[in-house]
């Protein structure tokens, strides 16, 4: 496996609010990786600033050999990134489809493409199809993430960032998310998830925890079942 994300020494700020405080890790292609820590830890703005929402103060994002500098948010979807972001954000007075059809708005072009990944979206969440004429806003809190996940992927990314997929739902329908997201990246797709719940550790590859803006711990494989560490770092 080769890295598909490195990103070193980044520092971020919201004014003169220090953030993130030169960070440094990789994302190796066709792992899932996830990104742990409480609210308020930088964990947003980590992938904020690979999706090119939020501008460095300095630091380096490198995808898939290429240093995306100043790259607007919609280059690097075309580029291959894509972002759910924290609290869904569908369209509510859209339908199921229209939202789908919206993430592919980079490749709208290509029509047996786009369908082909509609069809794949669909398979992942079959409830998505069932309800593909029901407006987004009408949908409950699982479906909706559901929707957010599956627009995200239209774009047909290399990288899949997903942003707080958890927050609000059941144990049982957050473990759904999950066991698709672990699924999705069996298929092929790089997953970077930022979770708070250390529920998200067993379906993932390599685990980095944040405090604070700075990253305190990276580990793979079994290290990540280890009940001490979820204790250190999370209060799990």
């Amino acid at each position: 496996m080769m890295a598909l994300l490195e990103v070193s020494d980044l520092v971020v700020g919201y004014d003169a609010f220090p953030v993130l405080h030169g960070i440094d890790f990789t994302v190796e292609e066709g792992e899932l990786c996830v990104l742990l820590g409480l609210n308020g830890a930088g964990k947003t703005t980590t992938v904020s600033t690979v999706a090119g929402l939020v501008k460095p103060r300095s630091g380096h994002v490198v995808f898939d050999g290429k240093d995306l500098g100043r790259r607007s948010p919609s280059a690097r979807v075309a580029g291959g990134i894509s972002l759910c972001p924290e609290g869904r954000r569908v369209f509510p007075r859209l339908t199921v489809k229209q939202n789908l059809r919206l993430g592919a708005w980079t490749r709208r072009r290509q029509s047996k493409a786009v369908q082909r990944q509609l069809e794949l979206v669909y398979d992942y969440f079959p409830r998505l199809a069932e309800r593909e004429g029901q407006l987004a806003g009408t949908l409950s809190g699982g479906e909706q993430q559901m929707l957010a996940v599956g627009r995200a992927l239209m774009s047909r990314p290399k990288l899949l960032l997903i942003d707080e997929a958890s927050l609000g739902l059941s144990p049982t329908v957050a473990r759904t998310v999950w066991e698709v997201t672990s699924r999705i990246k069996q298929d092929g797709t790089t997953v970077l998830m930022v979770e708070q719940n250390a529920g998200a550790l067993p379906f993932a590859d390599r685990a980095l925890i944040m405090e604070k803006g700075t990253l305190v711990y990276t580990g793979v494989g079994d290290e990540l079942r280890d009940v001490n560490l979820r204790e250190a770092y999370l209060g799990a």
